[in-house]
């Protein structure tokens, strides 16, 4: 894709006007079902069960971001603690390979009022730490996503204050970023939990990567970095030549299959999920649900092509 119409489609996931024209088309619904798990807990709770029972983790996303009062954040701290006592009560929830857990939730500290203009960033440190301590007696792990660049050193100040109580909290760094490989020789250390992944936002050249050969250099030079160090490397991404010197990189370093991960969206390449599970690999699913699904889904079809192309001949063939 080029990066015109990849800057143009994440453009359009911050459309409002876009927004509601698209989520009114019946057939954006459909299409949105083979990334997004449902609209509801029990929706995303029967994805998971489905997921386990095929030796696959799960990382479950409740879909929101940029809250913009306090209520709204509040809401989504409180439909967290619903869905972790939900997934608690599931039986796998009890049974970890290793020191891993198969079932861990992602959350957006712009979800948690990391925005709101006053204390923002305290708001949404002390809702993510209700999160983690509700998750922690469930079992459950918790892993911060990363988004836009501007909420990088906020999301990085809070990650290291709650790992002095929660040792185990993971978080998101994305290769596109300039400042990332910095950041990974900085969090590869004994117990951290890093998720890197290429970024799905549209970042200026100042500080991200735009070339498609540059942010997959970086990719492997952030890869090369965490499977270095002393931290568990979740390694996000589907493309094939990530993954496969992914498979060289943790042979380099003699890591155990139960010392690092590889992690996949919901719904895409689920044949090549199943493959890396049944070889012994340990891998996750990132399973997002709930009715905010249109930025996300936006951003799925502006990463790949063959997103975007399939949801034009399903739009097509919807008004036929």
């Amino acid at each position: 894709m080029s990066a015109l119409l990849r800057s143009t489609m994440l453009a359009a996931a911050r459309s409002p006007r876009l927004e509601r024209t698209v989520t009114r088309l019946p057939v954006s619904r459909d299409v949105v079902a083979r990334f997004v798990a449902g609209t509801t807990e029990d929706d995303a709770v029967r994805a998971t069960e489905t997921l386990l029972r095929s030796g696959r983790f799960v990382s479950i996303d409740y879909l929101g971001e940029d809250t913009t009062d306090l209520a709204g954040a509040e809401a989504t701290v409180e439909h967290y603690r619903a869905l972790i006592a939900a997934l608690g009560r599931l039986p796998q929830a009890d049974v970890a390979t290793g020191a891993v857990r198969p079932l861990e939730v992602s959350v957006k500290l712009s979800a948690l009022g990391q925005a709101l203009p006053r204390d923002g960033h305290a708001i949404a440190r002390e809702h993510a730490h209700q999160i983690c301590t509700a998750a922690e007696a469930a079992g459950i792990w918790v892993t911060v996503d990363a988004e836009n660049h501007t909420t990088t050193d906020s999301t990085l100040a809070i990650v290291r204050d709650l790992r002095a109580e929660f040792p185990w909290l993971g978080t998101v760094l994305q290769a596109y970023l300039r400042r990332t490989e910095d950041d990974c020789r900085a969090l590869a250390g004994p117990g951290s939990r890093i998720r890197l992944c290429k970024g799905a936002y549209d970042e200026p050249e100042s500080v991200a990567f735009r070339d498609r050969a540059e942010v997959d250099a970086s990719y492997l030079r952030c890869l090369a970095t965490l499977t270095a160090g002393s931290g568990y490397p979740m390694i996000a991404s589907h493309d094939p030549a990530v993954i496969a010197a992914a498979g060289v990189a943790v042979q380099s370093a003699q890591r155990k299959t139960e010392e690092y991960e590889y992690q996949m969206l919901y719904g895409i390449r689920a044949d090549e999920q199943q493959r890396l599970a049944d070889a012994g690999n340990h891998v996750r699913v990132y399973v997002p649900y709930g009715d905010q699904w249109y930025g996300y889904f936006m951003r799925r079809l502006a990463e790949r092509p063959a997103n975007l192309g399939f949801f034009l001949r399903a739009l097509v063939g919807g008004r036929g």
